[in-house]
């Protein structure tokens, strides 16, 4: 099959300014012109991404399309300074990009961009500038609001992630050029080492849902995108909001698709691997190659419901069916409202008060923020314990079916006792013998209820009213399981808690629970990806085997501590004789009584050898708090040999004011 397509490693394409973005190319044999895929990423095309790479440009370029995969401004090979995320440099150079591919003698002038996560989000910005070329896109596991719902703020609260993602990219960004492609990778490489932005600082002045946050957020202008979109996702995943937003708010011939993967691409999720591979084909052969296979009539949404299955954090199989709505919004949900009573979840308003106020390391079970990006350990546990310290309600056993689709909402009047405290809302399915697993989740910073870009200090006992719409979720309770709800004031690690430990009080005779109900007389053919299809995968020499550890443990000061440690292996590319080695150690830890106590450190180690060329780069990064400040440090060091002669080490650190986080 390899003799169907052409392979060029490296192809420089020129910018404006002189700057050269580095791609690899895939190109079919044959008469063209040719339609174009397009992958624009930060995590370089040489060593970074070539193995997922080896999974779906090939395959698509013997269906028929110029595969493109570009390496961002500053990253990988190209040329430049990386600045930001999503930054306009970036989505300017998209645009050059795509009017490239449009002027090559090989290019029938119609371009689509498919990419998940960083690479879903850039798609969904470039579509929105609308330029000329680019017809259709395929954008997994992405969002349309940055600050709603990506990896740095959600419900206006922090995430522990903004710091955790930032230690990954300084770790990514501080990667040396290949020498091979570039003789002045090492001048190149001490200034990339530099200039790194101190992105989780950088994030984190952002507090609120300003200017910075808006660039980018795609849902500011639904009109703007006039180009049909996939969007997919899995369960899994942290980003389960956009496929759904997208297809109700876009005028375009968009659809929606959430499995039950993880984040990565369906073909390769260690969850349940299905076809990706034919339904990037057949978006793409609609919207490039203009062939009528009916996309434009596939359901707008369809969905794996799922059922409970034994809740474990480690990667095991989904339980559950694909579901199809044709229509999105649906006729077949209804809202069915649920009121709470002490302990138990019921059908008419009652009367009384509740206090919410938890211990600050409740969150254990909750799971890496966004499983996929680690080699296990990932997912959410049994909520148990964390139930165990919540304030929950639940159903009787149920007595019938009850199926949720859709995004629940917790509405809620309430009190409280300091001007800066969180909701945490959970609804879980608990089996008969206790298990709990999390359907869905969604924190709230109760000063920013009414407003994320203006939020407000909460005065201590005036009588205050929100909501939480919880995130997406598509799941079957069978009959005898119960349906939860738990609330907590924190939850520890996932999301950065409040400065001082609060109490919410809650009136129960003006609080309700939304469910999204659905109920279906004929369900109609879902279309589902059917299973995993074989692909063609980079055979690397491995010289160290991939593991991965999780211990939790209590230190003799009451400090609860998790220590996590993934090492992805080391391995040889047989293509370019590259040797990439790189582990991660995570320690996040916080005493019960105390939230700012709240601790996160990070390292990171990176490898690189081919002959007698080697290089290793050490990372790390650090955050702390009290209840004025937040604290952040990170370090590198960069050595070159086989004696590891320094290059550069450095350090930084600032110092953020909390104001109403």
């Amino acid at each position: 099959m390899a003799d169907q397509i052409e392979i060029i490693e490296n192809q420089w394409i020129p910018l404006s300014d002189g700057r050269r973005l580095a791609a690899r190319l895939w190109m079919p044999k044959g008469d063209g012109p040719f339609p174009s895929i397009l992958e624009y990423l930060p995590y370089r095309k040489r060593d970074g991404t070539a193995p997922r790479d080896e999974t779906t440009h090939p395959v698509f370029a013997r269906a028929g399309y110029v595969c493109v995969r570009v390496d961002i401004s500053g990253t990988g090979d190209s040329d430049g300074v990386f600045d930001d995320e999503y930054s306009e440099q970036e989505l300017s150079d998209g645009e050059d990009v795509l009017a490239w591919i449009a002027d090559q003698g090989w290019s029938d002038g119609n371009v689509g961009i498919i990419g998940i996560s960083w690479g879903g989000f850039n798609g969904l910005q470039l579509a929105s500038r609308q330029p000329e070329a680019l017809k259709a896109v395929i954008s997994v596991a992405s969002t349309v609001d940055r600050y709603a719902d990506d990896i740095h703020f959600m419900g206006g609260c922090l995430l522990s992630d903004n710091i955790n993602w930032s230690s990954q990219m300084f770790a990514y960004q501080t990667r040396p050029l290949d020498p091979l492609l570039r003789p002045d990778w090492r001048e190149e490489w001490i200034e990339r080492l530099d200039k790194s932005p101190f992105l989780a600082a950088d994030w984190l002045a952002h507090p609120t849902r300003d200017a910075f946050w808006k660039h980018g957020s795609v849902c500011e202008d639904w009109s703007a995108i006039k180009i049909p979109v996939l969007g997919m996702t899995g369960w899994a995943d942290a980003y389960v909001n956009a496929p759904t937003a997208l297809v109700a708010n876009l005028n375009s011939a968009s659809k929606a698709m959430i499995g039950p993967w993880e984040h990565r691409y369906a073909h390769i999720s260690k969850l349940a691997p299905a076809d990706f591979h034919s339904e990037v084909i057949g978006w793409f052969d609609r919207w490039l190659k203009g062939e009528l296979n009916g996309a434009e009539d596939l359901p707008d949404y369809r969905a794996f419901m799922q059922e409970h299955f034994p809740p474990t954090e480690h990667n095991s199989p989904r339980q559950g069916r694909w579901i199809a709505e044709q229509n999105w919004p649906s006729p077949n949900i209804s809202v069915r409202n649920m009121y709470l009573d002490t302990g138990a979840l019921v059908e008419e308003p009652q009367a009384g008060q509740v206090t919410v106020s938890t211990l600050a390391h409740i969150g254990q079970a909750s799971g890496y923020f966004c499983p996929g990006m680690r080699n296990d350990n990932e997912l959410a546990g049994d909520q148990q314990e964390d139930d165990a310290l919540s304030v929950c309600f639940d159903t009787a056993p149920l007595q019938d079916p009850l199926e949720l689709l859709g995004r629940a909402v917790f509405e809620f009047s309430f009190t409280v006792d300091r001007p800066v405290a969180q909701l945490v809302v959970r609804l879980c399915d608990v089996a008969p013998d206790g298990q709990s697993f999390r359907i869905s989740y969604r924190p709230l910073n109760l000063s920013a209820h009414e407003s994320f870009e203006t939020p407000e200090a909460l005065v201590p006992g005036k009588t205050y009213t929100a909501q939480i719409e919880l995130n997406e979720c598509a799941h079957h309770l069978r009959v005898g399981q119960r349906l939860r709800l738990a609330l907590s004031s924190s939850y520890w690690p996932l999301v950065w808690p409040a400065p001082k430990q609060a109490a919410i009080t809650l009136d129960l005779a003006k609080t309700t629970l939304k469910l999204p109900v659905r109920q279906v007389a004929t369900e109609i053919t879902p279309a589902n990806p059917g299973p995993v299809q074989e692909f063609p995968q980079l055979e690397t020499q491995e010289l160290r085997a991939p593991t991965s550890t999780s211990e939790r443990f209590i230190r003799e000061d009451g400090v609860v501590v998790r220590e996590t440690r993934d090492d992805f292996g080391k391995t040889r590319d047989p293509h370019h004789g590259l040797a990439v080695g790189s582990d991660v150690s995570l320690q996040v830890s916080i005493h019960p009584d105390d939230p700012a106590t709240a601790c996160f450190w990070e390292k990171w180690n990176f490898t690189f050898e081919r002959g007698d060329w080697q290089v290793e780069i050490d990372t790390e990064n650090a955050m702390t708090c009290d209840a004025a400040n937040f604290y952040l440090h990170r370090k590198v060091c960069a050595t070159e040999g086989a004696n590891k002669t320094e290059i550069l080490s450095r350090d930084w650190s600032k110092t953020i004011p909390r104001g109403l986080l």
